[in-house]
């Protein structure tokens, strides 16, 4: 972990536009800024996608949260609305060269049955500490370990000088609001700002050397046929069972006959993100994931 003091934290909601518990934290907090005030700490809000949230769509061109790359932050010949609003947002916490801002913590929805997930894009200590202290306190959440060199991340969360940390809770239908999503999420925000002052105050909290997660390993796409066209579903057996064993020979999809298409997979992993809405556009139904002990390095 870097030896200079965290201050500088942003919280960022409506990175997709229609994912609405961002959105109405971040008016909350507006309203009740004493939640998220932290001695030593400067916390912004920021709705990261006004205008889709505005048309009440995850985005108008791209999405979002796949722009800030560095190649792609500083490619200008990319001039989408999504494509122009990371290069805005990259100026106002960035640049991703040398941030200004020390950590964001990213709020994100999901329409599978993932329950609180913390998806770790790190191996900086300050990240793993934060969701290993978040976890102490909240043992129902899932650690998702995704780990990638920061300048090549696409996601707002590599705009930080140690990354970030994105909270993911489901399942909520998008464009609507739950109130267990909302108070999980809003749980969990708060924890990682109250971890965040507590190293800042040199009270590192006793973690743990390792806790157990899943590691993403790939992308499953729905079966498709020569027109691209969907031709089958994910299976009754497999839906909501998110981050619970797929074995091989497994039921998977099943097709819009009825017929049931099977794991083909040699290994037992695990499923997540299990017909996520948000992904339909690119016919992906679900992400297998293998069990893991993630490391913290320590302070």
């Amino acid at each position: 972990m870097s030896t200079s003091p965290i201050k500088h934290v942003a919280i960022t909601g409506g990175t997709h536009g229609n994912e609405l518990t961002g959105v109405h934290l971040l008016k909350h907090w507006r309203n009740n800024p004493e939640e998220i005030c932290r001695d030593g700490l400067v916390t912004e809000l920021h709705l990261a996608n006004p205008k889709a949230n505005g048309c009440n769509r995850r985005y108008l061109d791209q999405d979002l949260n796949r722009q800030f790359s560095w190649d792609d932050l500083s490619d200008h010949s990319l001039c989408g609305y999504e494509q122009n609003r990371a290069k805005s947002l990259n100026t106002l916490l960035g640049p991703k060269d040398a941030p200004r801002v020390d950590f964001i913590i990213d709020l994100h929805t999901t329409t599978a049955n993932m329950g609180t997930t913390l998806v770790i894009k790190s191996d900086d200590a300050l990240v793993v500490g934060m969701a290993f202290y978040i976890k102490q306190q909240m043992p129902e959440v899932t650690l998702f370990y995704e780990p990638e060199d920061r300048l090549g991340d696409n996601f707002l969360i590599s705009l930080a000088k140690h990354h970030g940390l994105l909270v993911e809770v489901g399942p909520v239908p998008q464009g609507m609001l739950r109130w267990d999503v909302f108070d999980k999420t809003r749980q969990a925000t708060r924890l990682g700002l109250d971890y965040l002052a507590a190293v800042r105050a040199g009270n590192q909290p006793e973690l743990p050397a390792s806790l157990p997660g899943f590691q993403f390993v790939e992308k499953l796409k729905l079966p498709e046929n020569e027109r691209g066209e969907l031709t089958a579903m994910i299976h009754p057996d497999r839906q909501d069972t998110d981050y619970q064993p797929i074995q091989p020979g497994d039921p998977l999809f099943i097709t819009l006959e009825g017929e049931t298409l099977n794991y083909e997979g040699t290994e037992t992993l695990y499923g997540a993100f299990i017909n996520e809405a948000a992904y339909y556009d690119q016919h992906i139904g679900l992400s297998l994931m293998r069990k893991i002990d993630i490391q913290f390095s320590g302070y």
